[in-house]
């Protein structure tokens, strides 16, 4: 077992530098930075395709009190860029864990940093919003002015999460995707729907996502982001869900196009969560624009009136209100419930087509279960277009 502790430094592109420690010594580890406010949830988090490229602040101070298990992955890749935290717990105590945080990050060789001010560099985040960074091993020769980040805001990220091939999921089975067994649960029986043929757009899928459509008995069509509109409709699907995914909706171009021409043309149920309501609304004609430090966390408020649910979110770019006000399509296409900390695009819904589409994750579970109605909706209105069209 290693004891030692490295000393690291983590500078932000403004020039913004915080002086830590690492398990090992580090390289040079760049990425943009963003916070995450939950206080459980690091596995999924380290897991989800959606944070590709980011380098992720814990705001919690004490991580990895619960270890890691063998079910809380969202996929079988690690996509963070570093973790930053005040402090790595050495020991985990959970039934389920079988590896320790500490001894995680040495065995994947996992950039990161702690000992820091978190609560310091959130402020500083929300104030100057988020930006590129860089940590490495203390090295009193490095020039920050002299070094070259990546723009994540024109790199389309989707390509790089989304599956190769596709493939097929029905029943339970040890996924060669993923690497683990996507065990499942059936809702109430009664209310279970007929089998359907679902199809995923994979602009960077959850594992979570799997597991609430295999709860509704689902056969599940996984497909690449660029697959044009012949090819989705070769599979027969029932419905359509448009994944999450992580960086800019506006350069996923090709899929914008696809989903226009499903939404107008195939008469089938589409459900857009995260990027992939982004990617619907644009669609639809409405614009999308980069927050300024994101929503990242496990108790976003979204709601209207006196109605509000406590979501899970994780995104930093967000459908564009005024867009979608004055669109062409307005009359037939509106925002239906809003982040209540912020005001921005929370949901969206066609009045005349099957189509609707979330901002926030209603696969987690915070709250535990106050969005959890909608993949209900999803197959109730899958059920309903098959009867009817």
């Amino acid at each position: 077992m290693l004891n030692n502790l490295y000393p690291s430094v983590l500078y932000l592109e403004d020039g913004t530098s915080f002086k830590g420690w690492s398990l090992f010594r580090l390289l040079v580890n760049s990425g943009e930075i963003v916070f995450n406010t939950g206080m459980t949830g690091y596995q999924e988090i380290f897991t989800d395709p959606s944070y590709a490229g980011q380098m992720v602040v814990f705001t919690y101070p004490e991580l990895g009190n619960t270890g890691l298990n063998h079910q809380d992955s969202e996929s079988k890749i690690i996509y963070i860029k570093a973790l930053i935290a005040k402090n790595i717990s050495s020991i985990s105590s959970n039934w389920r864990s079988t590896i320790s945080l500490r001894d995680f990050l040495i065995s994947k060789r996992l950039p990161h940093i702690f000992g820091i001010d978190t609560r310091s560099l959130t402020a500083h985040i929300r104030s100057r919003g988020v930006m590129n960074a860089v940590i490495l091993h203390q090295d009193p020769h490095f020039n920050l002015v002299n070094f070259k980040f990546n723009d994540l805001n024109k790199i389309n990220l989707v390509n790089k999460v989304t599956t190769k091939n596709a493939y097929y999921i029905y029943q339970s089975f040890k996924d060669k995707v993923f690497d683990c067994y996507l065990t499942f649960k059936l809702e109430n029986r009664k209310n279970l729907s007929k089998i359907n043929r679902v199809v995923i757009i994979d602009f960077g899928i959850k594992l979570n996502i799997l597991r609430k459509l295999f709860s509704w008995n689902c056969k599940i069509f996984v497909l690449p982001a660029y697959s044009d509109y012949v090819t989705i409709l070769s599979y027969k699907p029932d419905s359509v869900l448009l994944s999450n995914g992580p960086g800019n909706p506006a350069f996923a171009k090709y899929s914008i196009y696809t989903v226009k021409s499903l939404i107008y043309f195939s008469n089938i149920p589409i459900f857009g969560i995260c990027m992939g309501h982004q990617i619907l609304n644009l669609a639809m004609g409405a614009k999308t624009f980069k927050l300024k430090f994101g929503h990242r966390g496990l108790n976003h408020p979204a709601g209207k009136l006196k109605y509000s649910e406590i979501t899970s979110q994780n995104h930093g770019f967000a459908v564009s209100k005024d867009s979608l006000l004055h669109s062409d399509f307005s009359s037939s296409f509106k925002c239906n419930l809003s982040n209540l900390n912020d005001m921005t695009v929370a949901t969206t819904l066609h009045k005349n087509l099957p189509v609707f589409s979330v901002q926030y994750h209603p696969e987690a579970s915070p709250g535990p279960h106050d969005s959890n109605y909608l993949f209900e909706v999803f197959m109730k209105l899958t059920d309903f277009m098959k009867v009817h069209s």
